[in-house]
């Protein structure tokens, strides 16, 4: 079995993308006046947390994909966080999450892109799932996730050895089941192939596509958090309560 120092050291040649260009619309009410990675917890952005957890991954670089008051995110950040290079791909219009990601295409350098929703953060072994990626000979896997109540998202339906079969799309389904965590390890040359200034979807448009080309689920045990409406980001100071990386940027 590959050792873990090894696993980080594959890992750290790969490129990061955050998505960080949502409008935020729904959490408005509380966070009017900055984009929505920029919502503060316990005294830092909620980006602040992505990033910090690429820098425990061993990631150098980090291709920030930003739109609404993008400006707030660079003011804050710069081109350098921790020992994270940053880069910007800014969107002029929305473009919609698979959009954004084929527009940050000429700031990846890595042949595979391990790729991050700005909203929702995973306590996860990024290793463990770069791990689980190669040995699936994976195109595209994505980091799932069980939670107690799944009303608000989609499921995620897994087949023999982790392939995915299927999503059921959101439709008030109470109850236990696995959802998208929002992280992904994709190879380049499939973000290569997304239409150029198309606005399109990555879990509506893209993913369902990708079923059958090598499209593999990890399911992690790992807390869970999205903080796209005022009651799920409310709870975000007591997800962290535990953390102990709380440096001030």
């Amino acid at each position: 079995m590959e050792s873990g120092r090894k696993k980080e050291r594959r890992l750290a040649e790969t490129q990061a993308v955050i998505l960080a260009g949502g409008l935020g619309t729904r959490l408005r009410s509380v966070v009017a006046d900055r984009p929505k990675v920029m919502a503060m917890v316990r005294g830092q952005p909620f980006l602040a947390r992505l990033l910090n957890q690429l820098v425990r991954a061993g990631i150098g670089k980090v291709v920030i994909c930003t739109g609404y008051l993008s400006e707030k995110i660079r003011e804050v950040f710069g081109n350098k966080y921790r020992s994270l290079r940053i880069a910007y791909s800014e969107e002029s219009v929305p473009l919609g999450t698979a959009g954004a990601l084929r527009l940050a295409l000429p700031f990846i350098n890595s042949d595979s892109v391990l790729v991050m929703n700005g909203d929702s953060y995973c306590d996860v072994s990024l290793a463990d799932f770069w791990f689980e990626h190669q040995r699936h000979g994976a195109k595209v896997s994505m980091l799932l996730t069980k939670i107690g109540d799944t009303q608000r998202f989609g499921r995620v339906e897994l087949g023999a050895d982790g392939v995915v079969v299927g999503f059921r799309e959101k439709s008030g389904e109470a109850g236990t089941g696995i959802i998208n965590a929002g992280i992904y390890l994709v190879q380049k040359s499939l973000i290569a192939d997304l239409k150029t200034d198309a606005v399109i979807s990555l879990e509506r448009d893209v993913l369902p596509k990708w079923i059958g080309r090598g499209l593999f689920g990890f399911t992690s045990e790992g807390k869970f958090l999205d903080i796209g409406t005022p009651e799920d980001y409310a709870t975000a100071e007591s997800f962290f309560a535990e953390d102990l990386d709380l440096r001030p940027l």
